[in-house]
């Protein structure tokens, strides 16, 4: 048994759940249309290209979380869930997990993206483990501040690091699965990374560094 890791945006989904969402909120209206399309296709490049400003992005893309009530924020997400990432969940990608879950594996998502796009989708793999980026949030709503530390790049190493304290959990055996160069710092630390449907970079790095490249897509 070991933990085993999964990140979830072109890994385990065949797309990014943080620039969907954004989509999703663009042609239902949500937003000023022109303006949230351009920031978030410039957002999704630099983060492709490596050179996000992770503060930079979640000041944008948490904005509207503290722009709506809570009802209207958990029906949206709904009908997203429901409308743009079952049909994007690959089979394959299940198939991952349950061999996981079967050997006993400790199932671990860890991600990026916010909590509140992400939870979710945590469950529809039947995972209740999630380290996502938190959006603070209050007994009203959410703030549409970051809470903590963001779950990106030497982020998810920090993150990470706290969870193992608090669950007494171990590093020993792990693994970890992810389709982007933003996650070769942890792909570094585990003891069996795997590439999946990797970008150029990590597929450039895993090459070099022996890893295995795998994909589940069909």
């Amino acid at each position: 048994m070991a933990l085993a890791i999964f990140d979830l945006d072109n890994t385990l989904l065949a797309g990014d759940s943080d620039y969907l969402w954004g989509r999703y909120l663009v042609d239902n209206n949500i937003v000023d249309a022109q303006l949230y399309e351009r920031e978030n296709e410039r957002f999704y490049r630099e983060y492709r290209e490596g050179n996000l400003d992770i503060f930079e992005f979640l000041s944008f893309s948490l904005a509207p979380l503290a722009q709506h009530s809570l009802e209207e924020l958990y029906s949206w997400r709904y009908d997203f869930v429901q409308n743009v990432i079952k049909p994007i969940i690959m089979t394959a990608a299940y198939d991952l997990v349950e061999k996981h879950r079967q050997q006993g594996d400790t199932l671990l998502i860890i991600t990026a993206t916010n909590r509140f796009v992400t939870e979710p989708i945590s469950k529809l793999f039947g995972i209740n483990n999630l380290l996502a980026t938190d959006p603070e949030k209050t007994d009203t709503g959410y703030t549409g501040k970051v809470e903590g530390t963001p779950c990106f790049q030497e982020g998810k190493i920090e993150r990470i690091n706290t969870w193992l304290k608090e669950s007494g959990e171990s590093m020993n055996g792990s693994i970890f699965y992810s389709d982007s160069h933003n996650d070769i710092p942890l792909l570094e630390k585990v003891d069996h990374p795997f590439a999946v449907d990797p970008d150029e970079k990590l597929h450039t790095h895993a090459t070099n560094s022996g890893w295995p490249i795998i994909s589940l897509r069909s």
